[in-house]
């Protein structure tokens, strides 16, 4: 199980993900990490934490299972956050001084399912606010290009505020409700409608592979799943030099801003404290 990066991140990497505001990245962790990550999951799937939901279900009992923030009770993803290369990577990517950690996210797709992700943007949702917020996407199972996430280059660099997906109408769940009407200035786009006009972009990727992507990119679409195929993906959200903390006033998902209050933090406030561990700092 190595702890450092098992290759270079190249100049052209790191000028994609400022540029487009996405990265695939290949080979970037080891089979010890990918099995570690999947015994992580198979005990957060036996027994999730009280944020888990279940986005989708259908009638032929095809699901979606997320679950997030399990890392302080599951000791896998602990062992991972803190000892695996991912915040180096991250860091490097957004070439800043310093990594914190946010929180973890999972998705596991039952074989079959054709639920996709609806088209968001993550930063709009979350009680943080900047530029260097970096997320890594990385399958725990082989994924063809038509099952993976997708995205579109260069929308982090989107100046509008777009009506975002309420997911509370998946989950059905009165603290996941997020309203973002009175606040946006333009509906958001059609993506599916015409992806080729967007520039849409996916990869296929197998376990060790990971995307990197800003928290202000537009992404979604990963599903449609062949009755022999099941989508298991880890994902880490990491926090860099200009990020601060902004409580939203029409909703957050996650919202953990309760928390954040008993452990000091206000809007404007650097994220800390044992909550967003500093995992990386640059030499």
């Amino acid at each position: 199980m190595n702890n450092e990066l098992l290759r270079p991140i190249s100049t052209e990497e790191i000028n994609i993900y400022h540029r487009d505001g996405v990265v695939p990245l290949r080979g970037m962790f080891d089979k010890d990490w990918i099995e570690l990550l999947n015994k992580g999951l198979n005990v957060n799937c036996e027994s999730p934490t009280e944020r888990s939901r279940i986005w989708d279900k259908d009638d032929a009992g095809h699901n979606m299972f997320y679950d997030t923030l399990a890392w302080r009770e599951i000791e896998e993803y602990k062992k991972f956050i803190f000892k695996s290369p991912a915040a180096e990577i991250c860091g490097q990517l957004m070439k800043t001084k310093a990594v914190h950690y946010f929180f973890d996210a999972v998705f596991v797709r039952s074989p079959g399912t054709k639920f996709e992700t609806p088209w968001h943007q993550d930063e709009p949702y979350w009680s943080i606010e900047g530029y260097d917020a970096c997320t890594l996407w990385m399958p725990l199972v082989p994924v063809k290009q038509k099952n993976c996430l997708s995205f579109v280059p260069g929308s982090h660099l989107f100046k509008s505020v777009f009506n975002q997906k309420n997911f509370g109408e998946l989950t059905g769940n009165p603290k996941d409700q997020v309203d973002f009407s009175k606040v946006a200035d333009q509906e958001f786009p059609d993506i599916n409608a015409d992806p080729e006009s967007y520039g849409v972009v996916s990869w296929e990727l197998q376990p060790g592979d990971c995307i990197a992507f800003n928290g202000r990119t537009m992404h979604g679409g990963s599903g449609k799943l062949d009755n022999d195929t099941s989508l298991k993906v880890f994902t880490t959200k990491w926090m860099g030099d200009d990020v601060r903390i902004k409580f939203r006033n029409y909703g957050m998902d996650p919202d953990f801003s309760s928390v954040m209050i008993k452990k000091g933090l206000k809007s404007g406030d650097r994220p800390s404290t044992d909550m967003y561990p500093l995992v990386w700092s640059k030499k």
